[in-house]
C-alpha cells in the first residue's frame, strides 16, 4: 500500500509499525530520507546523495505504531522518489546523522509524490518511463559483459562459487516471487561485473528451466546497479540495494507496475540465457579424510597436521585444512583423522577461517582474521575480496571475487568441504585436491612437480607420503593458534606428525556396519575404523551431498532461445538438449519450414526456420467468395429489373 498509494483505489491512512523496545526513548521523531545519484553517470561527478527530507512527527510517544493520512509532498521533495523512514529519539536535531535509530526498507515513495502523480498516476509513470529508457539508451551496454545463467535450476543453486539466492524469490523460503510470478527460484551473481559493476540474474520454473523476458513478463532481468552492491560501494552505481532501487527498481514501478509499458522495461533489461555457460569443476574432502579430487581421483589420506587443500598461481588462492583424531564410542582417540578447519584466502582479501568449535565441538566457528565472527544479526557479510554467507550453525559459504566457491558444513566429528572452481582455473592448481586438468593420471603431483602414478592409491603409504609432502608451513599458515592446545598441537610441532601412524586397512565388514553403508566403501571404512556409525553415517550423508553436487554441475547442451515466427505461435519454452518447441500459424497463414524443432547434442536446433505466409489457397477461396457474392447480387439485380418490365 506504501508503494502503491495514489494509485486508483489505493488511499486512507498508512500505519508505519516498529519494535519500541530496540530504541530506549520515551518520545520519537519520525522523519523521512531520501536517495538520489547525481551527476554524468560513469564520470567523476557521479555522487550517491542520501538526504533528510522532512519530518512527519515530531516528540511522538516511542510506542509501536504511527498511523497518518500521507499529503503531497512539497515540490522541493517531490524529486525524491526512493528512500526510507527512520525513527529516533525527539532530543536529536531533525535530520542529526550517526544516532540510534530505527530504519524502515528502502521502498518506492509513492505515498509523498505530488498531486499529478495522484491525479493521473499511469501517464505519470509513462511518462517516466519514456524519459528513462531515452536515457538508458545513452548510457554503456552493460549486458556484454555479464556472465550467461546457469542452463538449469540444479545448476544455479550448486554453483555457489558465482550464483546465490535472491531472497525475494528462494524456493526454500516458499517465496511468493513478486516480481517473477511464473519463477519458483531466484538467483543473482554474487559479484558486479568488472567494469561497470553490474549484476546478474536467474529465474526458474518448477520444471527447472530458464524463466525468460522473451517469453513472459515473469523472466529474470539483469542489473545495471548490482542488488548488493561493488567494492568500494559507496559511489554509484556500486552502493548496495540503493543503487539498484535507482537504475533497476524504481524504473519497473514506473513501467510496470505504476503503467503498462512493461514490454518497454523488458527490452530494455532482457533475460540472458546459459548458451555459454560453463559450470564449475568439483573438489571436495570428508570424514577420515577421504579426497575426491577435480579431475574424478578418490583417495584416503589421513595424516595428523595442516595440508594445502588446494593453491592457484592464477589467484593466489589458498584453501588450508587441519585435521585432528576423532574419538571412538569408547572415548579413545581413534587411528585416523578428520578435518577439524578449513581456512581461505585469495589475492589480498580477508582471511576466514572456519573450524569446529561450540559448546559440544560440533558446530562452526568463523573467524575473520582472526577474531570470531557473531552471526546473531545478519547471516551474509560482504568482506574484502569475498562475500560470506552462513546458514544455522553448521554450514558457511565462501564466495572470492574469482568465481571460486568453498563450502564448509560440520558433520559428526569433523568438517567436509566442496570447493568449486570457474573454468579458468584450468592447469592453475595444485595441491592435495589435484592439478584441474581434466587428466586424472597427474593428480599425485609433489611440490617440486614429480607426479606420482595413480597406482599408489592401492599402496597406502606411498600415499601417505604424497599426502605429507603438501603439508604447509608456519610462514605459509593462514590458521588462528588462539589457544594452548592448538599452540601445542599445531604452531609449534612439525605441520605434519609422521609420528602419527594411522590405519590403512579396515577389518571386517559388519551386519550393522553392511546395513548402515551400503556399497558406500567411504562410510564402510570410517564406521570400522573409528567403530562409530555416527561417523560413518555423517561420512555417508557427506558423500551423498558431493555425489548430488556433482550430478547438478553436469554441463547441459543449450541450443539458444527460438522466436515464434511472424504472425504465428510457438509451444514450448525449453531450450535444452532434447526439447521439442512446435510451430503454427494465425488464421490465412500457411507455415512454411519445420513444424517442429530440437534442440540436438551439437547445439545447434533441427529442421529449417519456420515462416509464416499469407495461405494464398484460403486467399483465393475468399476471393471467390467474394466475386461469387458480387456475381449473385448483380444476377439478382437484372432479374429483379426484367420482372419489373413484365408488369
Amino acid at each position: 500500500m506504501w508503494q502503491y498509494y495514489g494509485t486508483p483505489g489505493v488511499t486512507g491512512n498508512l500505519t508505519l509499525s516498529w519494535n519500541s523496545s530496540l530504541l530506549p526513548e520515551p518520545r520519537v521523531n519520525i522523519e523521512l530520507w531520501g536517495y538520489q545519484e547525481t551527476g554524468k553517470p560513469y564520470s567523476d561527478e557521479w555522487e550517491a546523495e542520501w538526504s533528510y527530507l522532512y519530518t512527519l512527527a515530531r516528540n511522538f510517544p516511542n510506542g509501536n505504531n504511527f498511523t497518518f493520512t500521507p499529503m503531497p509532498a512539497t515540490p522541493q521533495y517531490q524529486a525524491w522518489e526512493v528512500g526510507a523512514l527512520r525513527i529516533s529519539g525527539s532530543s536529536h536535531t531533525d535530520g542529526k546523522r550517526d544516532v540510534p535509530a530505527i530504519w524502515s526498507n528502502e521502498h518506492a515513495l509513492a505515498w509523498h509524490l505530488g498531486e499529478d502523480f495522484r491525479r493521473d498516476s499511469a501517464a505519470w509513470a509513462t511518462a517516466k518511463c519514456m524519459n528513462w529508457v531515452a536515457l538508458d539508451k545513452k548510457l554503456p551496454n552493460f549486458l556484454t559483459e555479464l556472465m550467461d545463467c546457469p542452463c538449469t535450476l540444479a545448476q544455479a543453486r550448486a554453483d555457489t562459487g558465482r550464483f546465490f539466492t535472491d531472497y525475494g524469490c528462494d524456493i526454500e523460503q516458499k517465496s511468493v516471487c513478486t516480481y517473477h510470478p511464473g519463477a519458483v527460484h531466484c538467483v543473482r551473481s554474487v559479484q558486479g561485473s568488472p567494469r561497470y559493476a553490474s549484476g546478474q540474474q536467474c529465474c526458474y520454473s518448477a520444471s527447472g528451466t530458464q524463466v525468460l523476458t522473451w517469453d513472459t513478463s515473469s523472466g529474470s532481468t539483469p542489473d545495471r546497479g548490482h542488488d548488493w552492491g561493488t567494492y568500494p560501494y559507496r559511489r554509484p552505481p556500486r552502493v548496495p540495494g540503493l543503487s539498484h532501487w535507482m537504475y533497476d527498481v524504481i524504473t519497473f514501478y514506473y513501467c510496470c507496475l505504476w503503467s503498462q509499458n512493461c514490454k518497454l522495461y523488458l527490452d530494455m533489461r532482457p533475460s540472458s540465457d546459459c548458451h555459454t555457460y560453463s559450470p564449475p569443476h568439483l573438489a571436495s574432502a570428508f570424514g577420515d579424510p577421504h579426497f575426491l579430487t577435480f579431475d574424478g581421483v578418490h583417495f584416503t589420506f589421513n595424516g595428523l597436521g595442516e595440508y594445502v587443500l588446494v593453491q592457484s598461481d592464477l589467484t593466489k588462492l589458498m584453501v588450508q585444512g587441519r585435521t585432528q583424531p576423532p574419538l571412538t564410542s569408547s572415548g579413545a582417540q581413534a587411528n585416523a583423522t578428520g578435518l577439524s578447519a578449513v581456512v581461505v584466502k585469495e589475492n589480498a582479501s580477508d582471511v576466514v577461517e572456519a573450524r569446529l568449535g561450540g559448546p559440544t565441538g560440533r558446530t562452526l566457528q568463523v573467524l575473520l582474521n582472526q577474531e570470531i565472527l557473531n552471526f546473531s544479526e545478519q547471516r551474509w557479510v560482504d568482506l574484502k575480496g569475498m562475500f560470506l554467507a552462513v546458514s544455522g550453525d553448521r554450514n558457511v559459504s565462501v564466495m572470492l571475487s574469482s568465481g571460486a566457491g568453498v563450502e564448509v558444513q560440520a558433520h559428526e566429528h569433523f568438517l567436509s568441504v566442496n570447493i568449486l572452481l570457474p573454468e579458468e582455473f584450468l592447469n592453475h592448481t595444485q595441491g592435495l585436491l589435484g592439478t584441474l586438468n581434466n587428466i586424472p593420471s597427474d593428480d599425485f603431483t609433489l611440490r617440486n612437480e614429480t607426479v606420482l602414478p595413480p597406482e599408489i592409491t592401492s599402496e597406502p603409504h606411498k600415499l601417505f607420503e604424497f599426502g605429507a609432502d603438501w603439508a604447509i608451513r608456519n610462514d605459509s599458515s593462514l590458521f588462528t593458534y588462539d589457544s594452548p592446545t592448538l599452540v601445542d598441537n599445531y604452531l609449534r610441532p612439525p605441520k605434519h606428525d609422521s609420528a602419527f601412524l594411522p590405519v590403512f586397512t579396515q577389518g571386517p565388514l559388519t551386519p550393522q556396519v553392511a546395513s548402515l553403508c551400503g556399497g558406500d566403501l567411504f562410510c564402510q571404512f570410517d564406521a570400522l575404523v573409528t567403530g562409530s556409525l555416527d561417523i560413518g553415517n555423517a561420512t555417508r550423508v557427506a558423500h551423498l551431498q558431493h555425489q548430488h553436487l556433482q550430478q547438478s554441475l553436469q554441463p547441459v547442451v543449450s541450443c539458444g532461445w527460438l522466436s515464434a515466427p511472424e504472425y504465428g505461435k510457438k509451444n514450448g519454452t525449453s531450450y535444452l538438449e532434447g526439447s521439442t518447441v512446435k510451430f503454427s500459424c494465425e488464421p490465412g497463414y500457411k507455415l512454411r519450414g519445420s513444424q517442429e524443432q530440437t534442440c540436438q547434442p551439437n547445439g545447434q536446433w533441427s529442421g529449417v526456420w519456420p515462416q509464416c505466409k499469407p495461405d494464398h489457397t484460403v486467399l483465393l477461396g475468399v476471393i471467390f467468395g467474394v466475386l461469387l457474392v458480387v456475381a449473385l447480387a448483380v444476377l439478382g439485380y437484372v432479374m429483379l429489373k426484367k420482372r419489373r418490365r413484365r408488369m
